[in-house]
């Protein structure tokens, strides 16, 4: 395959793989790395310690400034920015993960890491790093939903449809609703579970809460320990996630449970100003268990697909 560059482009860089176009008016600069079928639109500046691996497209206007490396895949918008500069003095990378789109005029800021497949939606100014496959808007941005997690089943509906059935099924394989037994009468409501109902031996507990509403809690998987949640008061939007599928639950009555196996990716965000999670675990706390880079998570789900 070919590769094209415009006349009217400034060239200045060594890497261009093969099929990738560098389209009118650019600037890419000394030192950046383009890989295979990559397309750099008219008027985008590349300058700096820039990679961009297969795949990546940068539309028209957008610049991407200092220590900035994007993977397989990645799309970025007209007009969006990425890095430029550091911050503190020191030089700070921004990496932007295999298939994440960043959208037309948005700013990424220099450090700043886009998760895999993430998406930030246009004109939004991210300042922290994005979770994988989360979408994200605003200034500074925010979460708002998370891509591929099963609309077509409100959680409402869910955990009704568990109540009556004491076990349900989401569309995470492993991860189950477990209805707990209850009670309610004029003295108030009871709700409680036999540990030998429970699908593991809890060895330790801990509960969460005073969350503020935008921050997002969880954020890994575990290796061998198993959890099982009950959100007491308030609620919750679970996200789990096995590297293939993803479901999103809201946990919101006392006598539901999720039950989250080991190698399962799990989130939790939305959190209500009361909310009052329970944590029940199989194992007593390692922190040699966890696995807190979804990259890494994938590499041993071996779903990583490089």
């Amino acid at each position: 395959m070919s590769t094209f560059i415009d006349p009217s482009a400034r060239f200045e860089a060594e890497d261009l793989g093969a099929g990738s176009r560098v389209l009118a008016f650019t600037r890419v600069g000394r030192g950046v790395k383009i890989g295979r079928n990559c397309a750099i639109h008219d008027h985008a500046v590349l300058v700096g310690d820039v990679t961009l691996e297969d795949d990546v497209a940068v539309q028209m206007s957008a610049r991407l400034l200092g220590s900035v490396h994007l993977e397989q895949g990645v799309a970025v918008g007209a007009g969006a920015l990425v890095g430029a500069g550091s911050l503190d003095g020191e030089p700070s990378k921004s990496i932007v993960h295999r298939f994440a789109s960043i959208g037309v005029n948005a700013t990424v800021l220099p450090g700043v890491v886009i998760g895999r497949r993430a998406v930030v939606e246009p004109g939004s100014v991210v300042t922290e790093n994005v979770p994988a496959n989360a979408v994200v808007t605003g200034n500074p941005a925010t979460i708002v939903s998370y891509v591929d997690t099963g609309d077509d089943e409100t959680p409402s509906e869910m955990t009704t449809a568990v109540l009556l059935a004491d076990v349900g099924n989401t569309r995470v394989r492993g991860v189950t609703l477990h209805g707990l037994t209850h009670a309610r009468d004029l003295r108030g409501t009871l709700t409680a579970a036999e540990f030998a109902a429970l699908p593991f031996a809890p060895r330790r507990f801990f509960t969460v809460y005073d969350v503020p509403s935008e921050s997002v809690r969880g954020a890994h998987a575990h290796r061998e320990c198993s959890q099982f949640l009950v959100c007491l008061a308030g609620s919750v939007s679970c996200l789990v996630d096995d590297g293939a599928t993803r479901d999103e639950v809201r946990l919101e009555n006392p006598a539901i449970g999720l039950h989250i196996p080991p190698m399962i990716w799990g989130t939790q965000w939305r959190y209500t100003r009361d909310a009052l999670m329970l944590v029940l675990a199989s194992n007593p706390y390692d922190p040699d268990d966890y696995i807190r880079d979804y990259e890494e998570f994938l590499e041993e789900r071996g779903k990583l697909g490089r």
